[in-house]
């Protein structure tokens, strides 16, 4: 017999361990290895996910800055038309104020010059009436001066 067997050699112990250690390690980079490409492969896919993310919440705060600047203007432009609706209004009253004024005050004037107007008609007819009265007056009194110079002439003819 020979001293060469069939059989495949037995291993020892630390053999077995070494070689353990060596598929575990193997795997393991292996493992490393995939994981580190997985792991770039998704930090690539994240990156062009948060730049897109990133332009459309520019896009979208850049469609909000706008849709506040409208409204913004819009505001504004609605108060300068209010603050130009209350001028007008308060231009328009005080115009119908000053004219209802006027209005009154001519009105005041014209009854006044007609109120004067009746008191100068009124003196001018007190005046002629005196005047005619004292005229009627006088030539009464001349008439009664007259006849009583006469009489008493008649009286003094008479009496030489």
């Amino acid at each position: 017999m020979s001293t060469n067997s069939t059989k495949p050699e037995e291993k020892g112990f630390f053999e077995k361990v070494k070689e353990t250690i060596e598929e575990f390690w193997d795997g393991t980079k292996d493992k490393a290895e995939d994981l580190k490409e997985a792991t770039e492969d998704k930090f690539d896919d994240l990156k062009k996910t948060v730049t897109a993310k990133k332009a459309t919440a520019a896009k979208k705060a850049t469609a909000v800055k706008h849709e506040v600047a409208d409204k913004a203007h819009a505001a504004k432009a609605k108060a300068k038309t209010a603050v130009a609706d209350v001028k007008a209004k308060a231009d328009t009253k005080a115009k119908e104020i000053s004219a209802k004024a006027k209005e009154e005050a001519a009105h005041a004037k014209k009854a006044a010059a007609d109120v004067k107007a009746k008191a100068e008609t009124k003196a001018k007819a007190i005046t002629t009436k005196a005047k005619a009265e004292t005229t009627s007056a006088k030539k009464a009194v001349a008439a009664k001066a007259t006849s009583a110079k006469t009489a008493a002439k008649k009286k003094v003819s008479s009496a030489h």
